[in-house]
């Protein structure tokens, strides 16, 4: 930590520990003074989730975590380290020491419309201002992560989070501002780069993979386009029957970029099940850079094209870790000097209990094998596997052909720290032709239906 932040960082500690005091004990989110790896952090917790946020090198979240489960790379080479004054390694580079953060898109060489990193001394690699605010509700604990004006981009960013009592979700809510006298256009860019190594870091993680949906009506022949590294690399594919693109983590260098509609995309770590889920609104009157609103970035090796010369990637693990990246975008927004723009997006976490898929996602959870209903005598067999995002109890109702509720029954109670999965027999009124399942919060309100089936014989 540099002298001249100290005293900074221990008001605002001193701030956030005040407030945690005062919020209720219940399940209710905390923040604390905290070391990550070496660095002095803020950490942001509730009883499922955790993150761990490093102001002082880029306005960081260098750790998310699920119960014991952590999503985030963090190079160990840098572990602890900081960046020269300027934000950059001691040869002028990138200080690329993993974690989530904020970049303005696009990304590219060409003309000064395009950000040419990294790396980026200021938005990336400085320190930013973080102050604590007030709690929106009970329990919730917020805090805003404020970078240096850059000149370069002509940007300022800013970003809130807030984590809240007995969920895993995670909002944000970040303003871009023209800090220039001219006009600028850029879209933000939340750049999450997650750990592609296997528990035992004995080699990559194939069981690393992510989903996202396709555009039915997308400008890509593909449903997406290839925008670094070969064109036919194996990590990519469409999956045109589920209506998704499929990424497979195999150490092969690429990049891809969606022009999903749908407003999700779900990593899954098929090693433990755990699930990171990013949600935002996807805005169709709007342009977004690269015309992509989820992007995939995967280290490996191979050759890509970028800073205007080919570069071959290195089959070594400390130059070329085995990294992930899972990206969204905003609109672009033009902004003159003074003005800014603000973009909201959500993190989720969840379990789904091993190496799925995540075929559909909403508010509630994440769907891994869909609901079936079977008919079996009297008895109906009811199967499915998902993952919910808040402590609750699934409760199954049972409708008739013209949509009458004819009975229902409380299931059993689901965490976000363990999958949900349903096999189970119910026997519901002989008039009954379709089921649905909704979700019943810790507070008592009930939400859905999350996942609904036809009785079939």
């Amino acid at each position: 930590m540099t002298t001249a932040l100290a005293p900074k960082i221990f008001a605002l500690l001193l701030a956030i520990a005040w407030l945690s005091r005062m919020a209720p004990a219940a399940d209710t989110s905390r923040a604390d003074a905290s070391t990550y790896q070496g660095w002095q952090t803020l950490r942001l917790a509730n009883p499922l989730i955790e993150l761990q946020i490093l102001p002082e090198i880029g306005g960081r979240i260098i750790q998310f975590k699920l119960g014991d489960r952590e999503f985030l790379w963090v190079n160990p080479q840098l572990a602890g380290k900081f960046p020269e004054p300027n934000g950059l390694n001691a040869e002028g580079g990138w200080f690329n020491i993993g974690g989530d953060k904020l970049w303005p898109a696009p990304q590219g060489w060409d003309n000064d419309q395009q950000w040419p990193g990294p790396p980026d001394a200021v938005l990336d690699g400085q320190p930013y201002e973080c102050e604590t605010l007030a709690p929106g509700q009970p329990g919730e604990m917020a805090v805003r992560l404020t970078s240096r004006d850059d000149p370069r981009s002509g940007i300022r960013f800013s970003r809130v989070i807030r984590l809240f009592p007995g969920s895993t979700r995670v909002a944000f809510e970040v303003t871009m501002k023209n800090i220039d006298t001219k006009t600028r256009r850029w879209g933000i860019w939340s750049h999450t780069q997650l750990d592609g190594a296997k528990a035992d870091r004995s080699s990559f993680n194939p069981l690393l993979q992510a989903w996202c949906p396709i555009n039915p009506k997308s400008k890509f022949p593909r449903g997406y386009q290839v925008m670094f590294g070969e064109q036919d690399n194996p990590s990519f594919e469409a999956d045109r029957e589920r209506g998704l693109v499929h990424v497979r983590y195999q150490y092969k260098v690429g990049k891809i970029g969606i022009d999903s509609p749908a407003g999700w995309s779900a990593t899954v770590n098929g090693e433990n099940g755990a699930v990171f889920v990013q949600r935002f609104v996807f805005e169709t009157d709007k342009p977004y850079p690269d015309e992509s609103s989820v992007e995939f970035w995967l280290n490996g090796t191979g050759k890509i094209h970028a800073y205007n010369k080919d570069i071959v990637m290195p089959d070594n693990t400390v130059e070329n870790p085995y990294m992930f990246e899972s990206e969204i975008l905003s609109p672009f927004a033009a902004l003159q000097s003074g003005q800014s723009y603000s973009w909201r997006y959500d993190w989720y976490a969840t379990q789904i209990g091993g190496d799925y898929p995540v075929l559909d996602c909403s508010e509630i959870g994440v769907t891994s094998e869909p609901l079936r209903a079977k008919r079996e005598g009297r008895q109906t067999h009811l199967t499915g596997r998902f993952g919910v995002f808040a402590p609750g109890t699934v409760r199954a109702e049972f409708f008739d052909a013209k949509g009458k509720l004819r009975t229902s029954h409380d299931l059993l109670k689901a965490s976000p720290l363990e999958p949900l999965v349903i096999s189970t027999d119910l026997e519901p009124p002989k008039s009954a032709t379709s089921i649905k399942l909704l979700w019943i919060g810790a507070d008592g309100k009930t939400k859905g239906p999350f996942a609904q089936a036809d009785l079939i014989d």
